[in-house]
């Protein structure tokens, strides 16, 4: 497909043996240690995991029925009303003491994450460090987002108005096989903190990484029976999940999402939900071609492409699009490709057959239609079963499907422009609206073509990273890429209700002291008028 330079293989098979003492999946996930992460789970039925790198089967594990689900809710609804006593301080320092054996254990659930995903180990780590970031802010922050909030009355001095926070009670999660340690536990840290129990379901083939991630909350101080985990087919134990929560936490695609959404709103709970996305990346006439061109692959490529907030469209000015290709093309046949439980590769594996189809796909399609390669284009089953050199596709229509659909792999369109102007218009011409990135060497008009795009976050002179670990910041989908935000207040108050608490004192808010009812009318009317002159809010 294409006649460029195969990347680099780094590292060897983790099932070989090394002469030079490479751990092995083995080595790894030992009966013992599936026995340890699994104790507890329900789950009457019996299913498996499998290995990116080779397809083989990487552990048995328990499998959950509707019933299991059911008696999960039952244990975190006995255990949440205990947990939501706890002074919210003594709850924020289960998250302190999580972040640090994280910190200390992290060799062991990197060779996890890499194991169940097939990812390079590098971004093996951004999970370590994005669930270590979140541990850190709401440990030492959630006491203050949940704290009783003063409020002016109805009628000041007369009216004192406290708003209080209250858990919801049970959260159901449903997290997804990309980011298994982050987009599992990751997102059940404020819902912790805040007073509520978690019934978890992650991906069947990533779930021992959740499962690791609960054991060590629990060695933290967490009480075992709030953070439950069911497993399962997602047709199967979702639906019920939804049933008995009393609210849903969904990352995933936007066709399953709009199905979480319908189920929550038939139950009328609350539901957040972190979707697909096309996500965009505008390369303005002024950029750092060097540095765009570097930002760019780390942009595309980290964990094979299969980040929710990853660039699949590359819009570059026209006035330099040649010699930002030349380099982009260059530094990405350059990328070394590995399998092995070590640092070093660049990119790791597709996660299973089926995005490896529709990278197929997408990339056959595409060229067939005219679309040329700059780079990549093929599989590599020579490394492992699921591999696939990062692509560049150059001269991408309409008509193809790699435009318009999420493809979730190592493959990015590029686009000229000549205007900015045209390159937000394209840029927003999505249902998706996720992340997307702007190059420039002038940090304000970066700032203003942000602020254009509409996507949730938007990072300047960097792919994702920025914004996502700014977690007091939010960070969500608009569009059809979803509703609500984790991290900063957004983050934990989602999981709350709000209870307004107002105590009158005095005078009641009706006709008193032999008032008729014309003068109370006045009174108030009068009240209100200086109420706004005064400036009350």
């Amino acid at each position: 497909m294409t006649d460029t330079q195969a990347p680099d293989i780094a590292g060897t098979n983790p099932l070989a043996p090394s002469p030079e003492g490479a751990r092995t999946a083995a080595d790894v996930v030992t009966p013992e240690l599936v026995a340890r992460l699994t104790k507890g789970v329900a789950g009457s039925g019996r299913t498996a995991n499998h290995m990116p790198f080779t397809g083989e089967k990487l552990a048995d594990l328990p499998e959950s029925t509707p019933e299991d689900v059911r008696r999960a809710f039952e244990a975190a609804r006995a255990a949440q009303v205990v947990w939501e006593r706890t002074p919210v301080r003594r709850r924020a320092a289960v998250l302190l003491r999580f972040h640090d054996l994280l910190l200390e254990r992290q060799a062991e659930v990197l060779d996890l994450v890499q194991l169940e995903t097939g990812k390079a180990r590098l971004h093996a780590h951004e999970e370590v460090l994005a669930v270590a970031v979140a541990a850190r802010h709401y440990g030492r922050k959630a006491p203050a987002y949940l704290r009783p909030k003063r409020h002016t009355g109805a009628v000041p001095t007369l009216t004192k108005v406290t708003e209080l926070r209250h858990p919801r009670g049970v959260v159901g999660q449903i997290a997804p096989w990309n980011y298994p340690l982050e987009l599992s536990v990751g997102d059940a840290l404020p819902a912790f903190v805040a007073g509520n129990a978690v019934v978890m379901k992650p991906d069947t083939e990533t779930c021992l990484t959740a499962l690791w991630a609960r054991d060590l909350l629990i060695e933290a101080g967490l009480p075992e029976g709030v953070f439950q985990v069911v497993i399962g087919e997602g047709p199967v134990v979702g639906p019920e999940l939804v049933k008995h929560a009393d609210y849903v936490s969904f990352t995933g695609s936007t066709r399953t999402g709009r199905e979480v959404a319908q189920g929550a709103a038939a139950r009328l709970i609350g539901v957040s939900l972190e979707l697909g996305g096309k996500n965009a990346m505008l390369v303005l006439d002024d950029a750092d071609v060097e540095k765009a061109a570097a930002g760019a692959v780390r942009a595309c490529f980290s964990s094979a492409g299969q980040l929710c907030i990853s660039i699949e469209r590359l819009y570059v000015h026209e006035s330099i699009a040649d010699a930002f290709l030349e380099r982009f093309a260059a530094r990405t046949k350059a990328m070394r490709l590995g399998n092995s439980l070590a640092y070093g590769a660049e990119m790791g594996s597709l996660v299973g057959e089926r995005q490896l189809k529709t990278v197929e796909r997408h990339v056959r399609e595409a060229v067939d239609k005219g679309a040329k390669v700059l780079a990549g284009g093929v599989a590599r089953p020579d490394i492992g079963p699921y591999f696939f050199e990062p692509t560049i596709l150059d001269g991408v229509e309409g008509s193809m499907a790699v435009c318009e659909e999420e493809t979730f792999g190592p493959v990015v369109s590029v686009y000229r422009f000549s205007d900015v102007d045209e390159a937000v218009e394209r840029a927003n011409a999505t249902p998706y609206g996720l992340n997307a990135s702007v190059w420039t060497k002038d940090a304000r008009r970066g700032r203003d073509v942000a602020a254009r795009l509409r996507t949730g976050t938007v990072n300047v002179n960097e792919g994702y990273a920025p914004a996502y670990g700014s977690v007091q910041s939010p960070m969500g989908g608009m569009k059809d890429s979803g509703l609500g935000r984790r991290h900063g207040s957004e983050g934990i108050l989602k999981y709350t209700e709000a209870q307004t608490v107002a105590q009158q004192r005095l005078l009641p808010m009706a006709p008193s002291l032999g008032m008729t009812d014309e003068g109370y009318a006045r009174l108030m009317t009068t009240s209100l008028r200086l109420l706004k002159a005064f400036r009350f809010r």
